[in-house]
């Protein structure tokens, strides 16, 4: 049985815990606006590639649904592409037959090479990837880098061919969560696939610049079209590269971000690194 003299005690600590419960929903309200309404105006850039601006960046399935995100860019012509690609120790994927379909699945099956193993198509712009390169990892054609790429613009701020591409790490192979369909599985670190490609071209001396776009934006849990999850700064690192496979000698120039997107970025890492990613 309650004391009378305890009421106006309890009733004070529910007053209290009352309040506190509407001071956290004021702060996951303004969180929440700041989060998805206001700080994404301010991060979004394009100051070095302003054409790209009103561009879709997310890939679709042959079934509309959406795919990888764009992560990666390359500056210069098809010829610059493919060029720096194979000195980065990238290999042309082929084209899907019924040929190449059977060499793949004994590949994995048998845990043998297939260096240039062909890639599902994805769609971008109402249009199949352009080009499409692979890094093997060990023996088998179930784990490898991979990425796609779609020429986007026939001129950007270099005046030369301006391509976008999605850059992921396939980690083994199972079925699609979404369709049934057998698939490679991707890594969720897209941001650890981009550093690793941008890394391959750079030391390669394949790049004279890279700067920053923005891309998808800050996910932390995204789906792809197999409805595999994945998380990423949401940021397009866009990579100068050299003309007629002239190979680089000095530093490549890193073009500086906005300062609010710097703030971005570091804040981005340290709650990747603090939830555990």
């Amino acid at each position: 049985m309650t004391d009378i003299q305890d009421i106006p005690h309890t009733a004070r600590r529910h007053g209290r815990f009352r309040r506190v419960q509407l001071l956290l929903l004021l702060v996951l309200i303004i969180y929440l606006l700041a989060a998805y309404l206001a700080l994404p105006v301010f991060w979004t850039h394009y100051e070095h590639q302003k054409w790209l601006a009103d561009l879709p960046m997310v890939t679709r399935t042959a079934q509309g649904i959406p795919g990888d995100p764009m992560n990666i860019g390359l500056i210069g012509d098809r010829a610059d592409v493919i060029c720096a690609m194979h000195e980065a120790g990238w290999y042309p994927a082929d084209p899907i037959t019924l040929k190449s379909s059977i060499e793949i699945v004994g590949s994995v099956l048998l845990d043998r090479p297939y260096k240039d193993a062909p890639v599902s198509n994805l769609f971008y712009l109402g249009r199949r990837e352009d080009l499409a390169f692979e890094k093997p990892i060990g023996t088998s054609a179930d784990r490898r880098n991979h990425v796609r790429y779609w020429k986007v613009l026939d001129q950007g701020e270099e005046k030369r061919p301006v391509w976008l591409g999605s850059a992921t790490l396939d980690r083994s192979v199972g079925v699609s969560h979404y369709t049934g369909a057998v698939t490679h599985h991707i890594d969720a670190d897209l941001d650890a696939e981009r550093a690793r490609l941008t890394g391959d071209l750079e030391a390669a001396g394949m790049v004279t610049a890279k700067y920053q776009v923005t891309g998808i934006g800050p996910t932390l849990a995204g789906r792809n079209g197999g409805g595999d999850r994945y998380y990423t700064d949401g940021e397009i690192w866009v990579l100068r590269l050299v003309e007629a496979c002239r190979k680089h000698d000095g530093p490549v120039e890193a073009i500086p971000s906005p300062a609010v997107t710097e703030f971005k970025d570091q804040l981005w890492h340290a709650v990747v690194n603090a939830i555990g990613h």
